[in-house]
This record gives structure tokens, C-alpha cells and sequence, in this order.
């Protein structure tokens, strides 16, 4: 998932679809291999609550990182690139800037909109590999006392 967003921060032509490919696919094993190791860490006796709260985290964290910090992203790149353009008329008055349109929201154009979102997200994505790899090898000895010694 993590160089799926990358893809997405570089804007290229075919980006878009490699980056939705490989996040597609990324997003679909956690949905697979979440809840089965979930019942192997946790048990199998609270499953429903621990599953109803890991599927209550996917939105919840998308409602946090799209209001705050998406939305103030791009709308800092908009005024930049506002700011940046010489359309604005200094002094004209309400009247005037209600009828040139000045009153509308600024928008932002390019792969700069949307870059350091995506550069985020995959920043994110690294830490929970990072974080994930820390469980498996703290698992790791459960496991071996469990079933026997590994091979590798």
C-alpha cells in the first residue's frame, strides 16, 4: 500500500492505476488476514466486539485524516496556487468581487494537490509494517513453543 501512494504523490500518466492496484490489493489481505490473527492473538471468546472495533477503525481514521488533515492540505495548496495567479482586484469592494466570482473557493490544479497526502498515508502504511513486523517477532516465540521449532 505503501508504494501504491507513492504512486499516487508522482502524478505520472498510468499512475493511478498501479497505485489503486496495488492498495486494492493491500486493503483486501488486511481485510483477510486481520480477523484471523485477531482470534490467533486474542482468542476466540470476544471475537465480535475485537472485530466490530477493527472494522469501526477503518472509517473512523478516514473521517480524522480526510477532514483534518486532507482537507487542510489541499486547501493550503489552493490558496498557494491562488495567491501565486494575479486574477485578484485589490480594493474593488463587495460588489465587485461578488460579480468577478472572488467569493468562490479557491481550487488547486496538479499532483501537487494531492502529494503530501499521499506521501502521509504511505508514511503511515511503512509504520505499520514496521509495527507489524515488531508482533511477529514478538509472536514468534508463542508460536515456537506452541508447534515446535521453526525451520528458518
Amino acid at each position: 500500500m505503501a508504494v501504491g501512494h507513492v504512486f499516487f504523490a508522482l502524478g505520472c500518466p498510468r499512475a493511478m492505476y498501479i497505485g489503486t492496484l496495488l492498495i486494492g490489493l493491500g486493503y483486501g489481505a488486511h481485510w483477510a488476514i486481520v480477523p484471523a490473527a485477531a482470534s490467533e492473538l486474542f482468542g476466540l471468546k470476544k471475537l465480535g466486539a475485537l472485530y466490530n472495533f477493527l472494522t469501526l477503525a477503518n472509517p473512523a481514521g478516514s473521517l480524522v485524516f480526510s477532514s483534518l488533515i486532507a482537507s487542510s492540505i489541499y486547501d493550503r495548496e489552493a490558496e498557494r496556487q491562488a495567491h501565486g495567479n494575479n486574477y485578484h482586484i485589490h480594493n474593488g469592494g463587495p460588489f465587485f468581487s461578488g460579480m468577478l466570482g472572488l467569493n468562490e473557493p479557491s481550487k488547486c490544479e496538479g499532483s501537487i494537490c494531492y502529494f503530501l497526502t499521499s506521501m502521509i498515508m504511505s508514511g503511515f502504511c511503512v509504520v505499520a509494517v514496521v509495527l507489524s513486523m515488531i508482533l511477529v517477532h514478538r509472536t514468534k516465540i508463542v508460536y515456537a513453543n506452541l508447534y515446535g521449532k521453526s525451520r528458518s
